[in-house]
């Protein structure tokens, strides 16, 4: 019996190669433009060529870059740092001067000419108006009544409500401490006029003249204003007098508080009386309203330019010039103490 015999042998493996995957082979020739045009660079692989973008302009910088100079201009706006509202981009710059000049329009129109708001327009002011300017006038920080109470009586001190003598030198003296603020300002060469003519008229028409210089102080600088001016003699004083302009404002705004409270004895009432007529005093004369817009504004003024003449002061005091600027006469006073006169001079 005879079997069947197989041979076997072994499988053949037959190797098909494969085409490589080239990825980016470091051996493959670049070619590269000359000059900063370039927009990409030439791979050549398996005989074509192909463009990659290598700029280095990429999208994503482009946004974080406006993003950060959106930041900073907000903070800026905010924060009344060394730059503050003066750094704005022009738009908003240019928004902001809009504002203060319809605000000096309005201020002007309603406060002097309408007669909607409380009290007469400049065209129909009355005689009882005027007396009672007047008064307030010979009453100037008080000298003629302090005078007159120890003895002194060259001249008689009109006997007004303490309610209105208070609130008319809180406003003269806070206006006063503005003159070292004026003078230091960094941004003042913009304004073409004379300072002393500028806080002169402010010292009886306050804001009248304040807002457009808030304005002003906004433009653009051009080459006559990155030339300093010479700084005049009354400029020269509020300057180097600073801390003495600041104690005397200083006081007379806490005094006027005082002698509105507590002033001429009890001959005007008790607190509750006095707060009575102060309500009716605002509500009927023109002089007081405006009073009343002038505290409002000097608020924002006052933390405003403060904010933006950081660097006047000494480098000690900045940080509680910084903090104190946003209370009323305080941070005005505050100012004008640590105020370091030489880098001005």
């Amino acid at each position: 019996m005879q079997f069947a015999t197989a041979t076997l042998s072994p499988p053949t493996l037959i190797y098909a190669p494969r085409k490589q995957l080239n990825f980016f082979n470091p051996r493959t020739p670049i070619s590269l433009s000359e000059g900063r045009a370039a927009k990409g660079v030439a791979v050549k692989s398996g005989g074509q060529t192909q463009r990659h973008d290598l700029s280095l302009r990429a999208k994503t910088p482009t946004r974080l870059g406006a993003r950060r100079k959106f930041i900073s201009t907000t903070s800026a706006a905010t924060s009344g740092g060394g730059d503050s509202v003066s750094e704005l981009d022009d738009s908003a710059r240019k928004l902001l001067q809009a504002l203060l000049w319809t605000a000096e329009g309005v201020y002007i129109i309603w406060l002097f000419l309408l007669p909607y708001a409380p009290g007469d327009p400049v065209w129909a002011i009355s005689s009882e108006t005027i007396n009672s300017l007047i008064g307030l006038s010979l009453n100037f920080f008080f000298v003629l009544p302090m005078s007159n109470s120890v003895g002194i009586h060259l001249i008689e001190a009109p006997v007004l409500h303490p309610m209105s003598e208070g609130l008319f030198n809180f406003v003269i003296g806070w206006t006063l401490m503005f003159a070292p603020l004026l003078y230091t300002d960094k941004r003042r060469e913009r304004y073409k006029g004379s300072l002393d003519i500028l806080w002169g008229f402010q010292m009886f028409l306050t804001n009248t003249f304040l807002i457009p210089y808030m304005a002003i102080r906004l433009n653009e600088a051009d080459e006559e204003t990155k030339t300093p001016r010479k700084i005049s003699k009354l400029g020269s004083v509020m300057m180097k007098g600073a801390p003495v302009v600041g104690l005397v404002g200083g006081f007379v705004c806490l005094f006027s508080i005082l002698w509105a409270v507590y002033g001429r004895n009890g001959n005007f009432g008790d607190l509750a009386q006095r707060w009575e007529f102060l309500v009716s005093y605002l509500g009927s004369e023109r002089l007081a309203y405006a009073f009343v817009w002038d505290i409002c504004l000097y608020v924002v003024f006052q933390t405003w330019l403060i904010g933006d003449n950081l660097q006047n002061v000494r480098k000690d005091k900045v940080g509680l010039v910084r903090f104190l600027r946003f209370v009323p006469v305080v941070g005005l006073t505050a100012y004008c103490l640590c105020l370091n006169a030489d880098n001005e001079s």
